[in-house]
């Protein structure tokens, strides 16, 4: 079997923006596979298969037996969480393991790479003794199991996730973070949630005029607590007790959990045991000392809970170096905590010019979007950027745009413009421009 490469030919009217980024529409065009080959000989690689010559080894013997619960392939095992800090001894402390974006596909994330982030350790729950209870302003408090909660109706929705220290990197100055995509947007994922909407649960209860609240507490040693708005738990929220088809795993929140869609991470409070409903937050240190933002003059905001649009090219990324000229694709991940993704640019010179990318179907509000434009690479030296918008127009800052509005003291909500550097050698680090 022998092979030849394609040649690629690219008329300049192509172009949509400068440095050699290509109209979207060439994605219909299949000879732009940049490094394809054309197999060709079919009948002598026939003719390998029947006398057994230059056959691989793992076609000559019988493969391995069904396991119970199917894993990745051992040539993918590098294809993990990794941590923000390597975890000793027990967990007394916040502890995070965050997404490969930059090796995944699509928008769903496997549950078993969905990042994750522990303030008091994964406690062992026995799900047969674990109960939710409704109480506080409500006519009628109840309490389900997970068993109970099986037999209400339930809805599936696919979701992000995001921890609002998500990219907190980006803050420091004066130089960039150099880690892979771990550090710098790792504390995001995308997942289909199954569960029972809140707002049924609250209706059975009976809810008071005048609540303006829900108090989540987690069943975990530190009794996490945060504080929902009535409107948002009346709106989309769920207590969720499935992940991508199955059980929630015990670092997502088993048995139950709840689903803020939007929200920052901490709020959809994991292993949830009990929803006081009340007229005033709760104000725990999960709501003042920790995940607040701090302004200009010294002072926090509080309860700044939506998540801000934002995206991020995941490949090219820093991960790899780019090896050669040619036809790459530009690719990567756009989501608004308000709902769908209008819009996502991308820029090859740094901003000073822009191309409208390809958005992926389907587009669904408050979840990932993936967006992909094709790039001709000339080895020159370029600047790779994303900018989203959502639908309601709220469009991506710019770096110096969100200093100049938080500060340098900000620590949470960071979603600027993402800037990847990339010489004429093909290496690739993260700069700010």
């Amino acid at each position: 079997m022998t092979d030849s490469k394609k040649t690629l030919v690219v008329d300049p009217l192509d172009l949509a923006a400068g440095n050699g980024l290509m109209n979207r529409r060439l994605f219909l065009n299949s000879a732009l596979v940049g490094g394809a080959t054309l197999a060709t000989g079919g009948s002598a690689f026939a003719q390998e298969a029947i006398v057994g010559e230059g056959q691989e080894e793992w076609t000559l013997m019988p493969g391995d037996d069904l396991p119970e619960y199917g894993d990745v392939s051992r040539y993918e095992k590098g294809r993990v969480k990794r941590f923000v800090s390597e975890p000793v001894g027990l967990a007394t402390a916040a502890l995070g393991a965050r997404t490969p974006l930059h090796m995944l596909h699509g928008t769903i994330t496997p549950s078993g790479l969905h990042f994750e982030v522990t303030h008091h350790g994964i406690p062992d729950i026995d799900p047969d003794r674990h109960q939710l209870v409704i109480h506080g302003m409500v006519k009628q408090p109840f309490k389900w199991g997970v068993e109970q909660l099986e037999n209400y109706p339930t809805v599936s929705r696919q979701y992000f996730l995001e921890c609002s220290g998500n990219t907190r990197v980006n803050w420091a100055e004066p130089k960039p973070d150099q880690n892979f995509m771990y550090m710098t947007h790792g504390l995001v994922s995308g997942s289909e949630w199954t569960g029972v909407p809140l707002s049924t649960l609250l209706d059975e209860c009976g809810v008071s005029p005048d609540a303006k609240w829900v108090i989540a507490e987690g069943g975990d040693s530190g009794s996490l607590a945060r504080s929902i708005p009535i409107d948002k738990a009346l709106d989309d929220t769920m207590v969720a007790i499935y992940q991508n088809g199955e059980r929630l795993r015990p670092s997502q929140g088993y048995p139950m959990r709840i689903l803020a869609p939007g929200f920052e991470g901490n709020i959809s409070v994991k292993w949830v045991r009990s929803l006081h409903v009340t007229d005033q937050p709760v104000m725990s240190r999960f709501e003042t000392s920790k995940y607040t933002d701090k302004l200009h003059d010294g002072k926090s905001l509080q309860f700044s809970l939506e998540m801000d649009v934002k995206s991020v090219i995941t490949r090219p990324s820093n991960a790899v170096s780019l090896e050669k000229k040619g036809m790459y694709e530009i690719t990567g991940l756009a989501w608004s905590g308000r709902g769908k993704v209008a819009k996502v640019e991308v820029s090859a010179d740094g901003g000073r010019t822009w191309a409208d990318a390809v958005l992926e179907p389907p587009i669904q509000s408050k979840m990932l979007t993936r967006f992909r434009i094709p790039w001709m690479w000339e080895g020159r030296p370029s600047i790779l950027q994303s900018r989203a918008t959502d639908e309601f127009g709220r469009v991506q800052p710019s770096r110096a745009a969100l200093m100049a509005a938080r500060g340098k003291q900000a620590y949470y909500h960071y979603h600027a413009i993402h800037s990847w550097s990339v010489n004429a050698r093909g290496a690739i680090r993260h700069v700010y421009a």
